[in-house]
């Protein structure tokens, strides 16, 4: 069963989608993706026993609204309340979308069941200064930023984010590419949806979280962020470390067949649902 949902949060309406019916297993995109990075995951968890879920935040894909100081969490709940009837849920995040799940598990623990955190941001973490080499790849993107070459900045993010600052630049093309150009660039074209409100401070608090939690990076991506979610998943209680070989930044797109298995893996070892197959 395929759903479509619109939900009103504040002066946003949130797309979102669903798929299949059963325990919630909610999923957060990145701020360089929209909810369309997640569909193999949605059409296979949902056929595999649960109801998955993915939105798109403000300011990305199809959610549409006007600027306002809003709460990321508040948003996640509301896609919650009104999707999964506000049963517990795992969520799944990536990058800026994993942020904000650690964030919601840690403002709402009662509604959160386990935690996948894929290429993790955790508010809080130590900053971290790049080697040379990093910083000359970083430099040309800082450069288009700084002209406002929407075009050069979706290329580039492309040749870091999605190929990976560790592998050569046009590794992953084809449909896989054009989709990503699609997404961050409606993203950088959209109008300014205004700043979360949120301040939590995860990373002194990850081991507040004790519920199973599964942290997943690609080793193709930058080593610092390899770094971070390898402590991320060292602090927090039941945290589970997984790297995810010949992938960067956003291994759901990379290998989604296997992102999709350890998902739904982790889903079937998470207390307190029905749970899903792990032949997903």
């Amino acid at each position: 069963m395929h759903s479509r949902f619109e939900i009103a949060c504040g002066r946003a309406v949130l797309a979102a989608d669903a798929v299949g019916s059963g325990d919630p297993v909610v999923f957060l995109h990145a701020s360089i993706c929209d909810r369309r990075m997640w569909r193999p995951q949605l059409e296979s968890l949902g056929a595999a026993g649960c109801q998955a879920i993915a939105y798109d935040r403000r300011g990305f894909g199809d959610t549409r609204g006007q600027a306002e100081d809003h709460s990321a969490v508040a948003d996640l709940m509301a896609v919650i309340d009104t999707v999964a009837d506000g049963k517990p849920a795992i969520l799944v995040g990536c990058s800026q979308g994993a942020r904000i799940a650690m964030d919601a598990a840690l403002m709402h623990p009662a509604a959160v069941r386990g935690l996948v955190l894929i290429s993790p941001t955790v508010a809080g973490s130590p900053e971290v200064a790049l080697p040379p080499t990093m910083q000359a790849l970083m430099a040309p993107l800082k450069a288009v930023e700084a002209a406002g070459d929407l075009d050069g900045v979706n290329r580039l993010k492309a040749r870091l984010f999605l190929d990976g600052p560790l592998a050569a630049e046009g590794r992953v093309a084809g449909a896989v590419r054009e989709q990503f150009l699609d997404m961050h660039g409606r993203a950088l074209r959209a109008a300014p949806m205004g700043a979360s409100r949120d301040d939590v401070a995860a990373y002194s608090r990850l081991r507040e979280f004790t519920a199973p939690a599964l942290v997943i990076w690609g080793d193709l991506d930058f080593p610092h962020i390899q770094e971070r979610a390898r402590r991320v998943a060292g602090i927090l209680p039941q945290g589970e470390a997984c790297a995810s070989a010949g992938a960067a930044h956003l291994p759901s797109l990379d290998h989604p067949a296997d992102i999709t298995a350890r998902i739904a893996a982790f889903i079937g070892r998470c207390p307190g649902g029905a749970g899903a197959s792990s032949s997903a």
